[in-house]
């Protein structure tokens, strides 16, 4: 199963987009999602599942982790959405519209047991209200995906450059991944020309507690990565934490002092993190 706690970007693409596919197994992404609901039109869904599908099964992906969302339970493509890749077996399945742990139970009996793992999109004002049930859940959830457009759209906020109208239900994605042992991916960001507002939104989600972002176009993949990458002085302190804690004088110590600071063995787990991300291409 992959790390779903280093997944720094996630690059939506339309399953219906055959060359889309195919480049995006080149890409420097950690994750590619294969969309089959708002990217894809009604008349084309049909077709967009077994390009999926195939996609799926062609392989191919290497060290990226393979999502497909499939559309939301209650239209006309949702249950074959599930069927066929409960056949196809991704990595994981991304439900659209969470509000509430049912949908999760829905998927998961149509996918099976040992089916694949299931990532939620948080994205309408039930969904933050729920975000405890929505997290708790089990059936195999394992990332919370703010769905920041949809959000805003059923608000009526308008959220600006500094997103401040959803900074509370992006803190409380955050909250509720966390306590739930679960990974959070950040909303898109619409603007594909404004590099200074991609590097801004990327370096507040961090800032916030998220993972990784999700992005909606290749030339996103780059500034996602950087930003979600360790700095190398977040490296060199993970390597002395590591290093302080592998002496066997502080074999039995809870807590130890480092660079004037107390470090406790809870942040030997983020520093093992940390040493893992640096090494990502």
């Amino acid at each position: 199963m992959p790390d779903v706690f280093s997944l720094r970007s996630a690059l939506y693409l339309p399953a219906s987009n055959p060359r889309a596919i195919e480049k995006a197994r080149t890409l420097p992404c950690d994750a590619v999602i294969l969309d089959l609901e708002d990217a894809v039109a009604p008349d084309a869904k049909a077709a967009a599942r077994d390009a999926a599908v195939a996609a799926v099964r062609a392989g191919s992906w290497d060290r990226r982790t393979l999502v497909v969302r499939a559309n939301a339970a209650d239209t006309p493509w949702g249950a074959d959405d599930l069927a066929a890749l409960a056949e196809a077996r991704p990595d994981a399945v991304l439900l659209p519209k969470v509000s509430g742990a049912e949908p999760l139970a829905q998927a998961r009996a149509v996918l099976g047991e040992r089916g694949p793992a299931l990532w939620a999109m948080v994205e309408t004002c039930r969904a933050i209200l729920s975000l405890s049930a929505i997290a708790d859940a089990g059936h195999g959830l394992s990332v919370l995906v703010a769905g920041t457009n949809d959000l805003a759209l059923e608000m009526r906020c308008r959220p600006g450059a500094d997103r401040a109208p959803l900074l509370p239900a992006l803190s409380q994605i955050v909250l509720a991944a966390r306590a739930a042992g679960l990974a959070a991916l950040d909303g898109v960001l619409n603007a594909l020309d404004d590099a200074a507002l991609l590097a801004a939104e990327c370096a507040q989600g961090r800032a916030l507690g998220f993972d990784g972002k999700t992005l909606i176009h290749p030339a996103q993949l780059g500034p996602a990565n950087r930003a979600y990458s360790p700095t190398d002085e977040e490296v060199a302190h993970a390597r002395r934490i590591m290093e302080a804690f592998a002496d066997p004088g502080n074999a039995r110590a809870g807590a130890i002092r480092l660079d004037g600071r107390m470090v406790e063995r809870l942040h030997l787990a983020e520093a093992e993190r940390t040493l893992s991300l640096a090494q990502k291409p």
